[in-house]
């Protein structure tokens, strides 16, 4: 297809892709959505292990499925896919040739799994004193389970959000996406562009050890935090909040619907619109917390009154008031909602070889006013751009 052109925040920074299934490939998407150059380096043949994990699979032009899965198109666009074994002498020498234009590699082996082919950071360093190397791994490469490999269902559990998520006497549930994976390359990418930050100023690359784990750990945020402050464990609340209430999914006559009361005054204006205004004199109820401290009671009263009229009545009452609510919107909601399409968060990229001539997508979610993200290519079929990349970044026609 051809190529739209773009002068994005990070365009001239080449990037050498040696990571697959998701932490790895959201990272280097987003950079490449903001206009760096990325080499999505596959094994012959097989190619990123993604592109099997169907289905659904992505049709082509007559219909039939492709070899690339829905799965492998979320984290691979603005890519060029060129397939080298790094096993052989020759797939080595020419990632050397890579490298030599290289501002960054990024890659996800296990721990140690690059030195037998001569490719880990300590063995580059000297040769490439100004790359930035991030090696994303399930545990890092410290610490004694650093040769263990990882996978985001095990982190979820073994890094605290599966004791957190989950009705009280239900069992301990995950995220409903690989959300480890995905917060992992968001950290990634900050370190990415602090390291280039860097090397620009003093000429000096660096080694970014990141593990689904630590970042994991990280994004426990306010739970972490709070356990940390008093040493209790926190109990599965559901859909409720360990710091306000109320806050979570209420039923109503017709649709479950999320109530996130912030503060005192929105709860006095709930009650006034649910027509319960003792509730909001009642001490047990007046402060936040004492809403806490008699969630069980106050919920169970909430839910009684606003099963009394459908949902829409409660939106548009409770908005009208200004108490933050909303539905429990499907994605077919989500996708035909009136401001989800007004700021573009579908994308409908041009692709050849795709049925109907395109592949729908997420769109990235920054809005920037001088260098917006592109959407140069769709994502690469295995080895599609072998010779422009051989072209572009060796010079070999």
């Amino acid at each position: 297809m051809p190529e739209q052109k773009s002068q994005g925040a990070l365009t001239g920074i080449h990037v050498l892709d040696l990571s697959r299934i998701l932490a790895g490939p959201s990272a280097t998407q987003l950079l490449g959505d903001l206009g760096a150059d990325v080499i999505k380096v596959e094994r012959p043949e097989e190619g990123d292990d993604t592109r099997k994990w169907g289905p659904p699979y992505i049709a082509d032009t007559e219909g039939q499925p492709t070899r690339e899965s829905a799965y492998y198109l979320a984290a691979n666009r603005n890519k060029r896919s060129i397939a080298i074994d790094i096993a052989s002498e020759d797939g080595r020498q020419l990632i050397h040739q890579l490298l030599a234009k290289a501002d960054v590699l990024v890659e996800n082996y296990k721990a140690g799994g690059l030195a037998k082919y001569g490719l880990s950071y300590e063995q580059l360093r000297a040769q490439y004193p100004r790359l930035v190397y991030c090696s994303i791994t399930g545990f890092g490469h410290t610490g004694p389970y650093a040769s263990r490999p990882g996978y985001d269902f095990l982190i979820q559990g073994m890094g605290g959000i599966m004791s957190l998520t989950g009705v009280p006497k239900g069992e301990p549930m995950k995220v409903g996406v690989g959300i480890a994976d995905v917060m992992t390359g968001m950290y990634a990418t900050v370190g990415i562009l602090a390291a280039l930050q860097h090397r620009d100023k003093t000429g000096e690359g660096q080694h970014i050890d990141i593990s689904l784990l630590d970042t994991q750990i990280a994004w426990l945020v306010n739970a972490g935090t709070n356990y940390l402050a008093e040493g209790k464990l926190p109990t599965r609340l559901g859909n409720g909040h360990p710091n306000i209430v109320p806050y979570q999914v209420f039923p109503t006559a017709d649709a479950p619907m999320i109530l996130a009361v912030g503060n005192d005054a929105q709860f006095r204006r709930f009650c006034q619109v649910a027509q319960a205004e003792a509730l909001a004199d009642d001490p047990r109820y007046a402060t936040n917390v004492q809403r806490i401290a008699h969630r069980e009671a106050l919920c169970e009263r909430i839910s009684e009154l606003l099963s009394t009229s459908p949902r829409s009545h409660w939106l548009q009452a409770l908005e009208h008031a200004g108490v933050p609510c909303g539905p429990v919107n499907d994605l077919e909601d989500v996708f035909s909602d009136p401001h989800v399409i007004a700021r573009g968060s579908e994308l409908r990229m041009p692709c050849e070889w795709a049925e109907g001539g395109e592949v729908r997508l997420l769109a990235n979610p920054l809005k920037m006013s001088a260098t917006p993200p592109s959407y140069r290519r769709p994502p690469p079929r295995l080895n599609e751009h072998a010779q422009s990349v051989l072209s572009d970044w060796l010079g070999q026609h």
